[in-house]
């Protein structure tokens, strides 16, 4: 997978932000905060998530379906642009 080594410090950093919000919200559990703040840290992981989701999926879908790969030129982008509405 050449765009995971190609942005590899990016995404190892994004999930070690993603390990300190899950760190979060199992303090928050553990001293049990109230309802709210816990939904809330929950949402964040979730959002969180959805964006390293997101970004490993646009960029095999780039690497493996581009014009070097046979796709016609602007067929990835409505593609890439339902990913980005449905993982917000």
């Amino acid at each position: 997978m050449t765009h995971v080594s190609k942005d590899k410090a990016k995404l190892i950093a994004r999930v070690r932000r993603i390990a300190g919000q899950v760190a979060s919200l199992e303090r928050a559990l553990e001293a049990e905060a109230e309802c709210g703040v816990v939904l809330h840290q929950v949402a964040a992981v979730r959002g969180a998530m959805q964006g390293l989701t997101l970004q490993l999926l646009e960029g095999h879908l780039r690497e493996h379906l581009s014009p070097e790969a046979g796709v016609p030129d602007g067929e990835l982008e409505p593609v890439l642009a339902i990913l980005r509405s449905y993982l917000k």
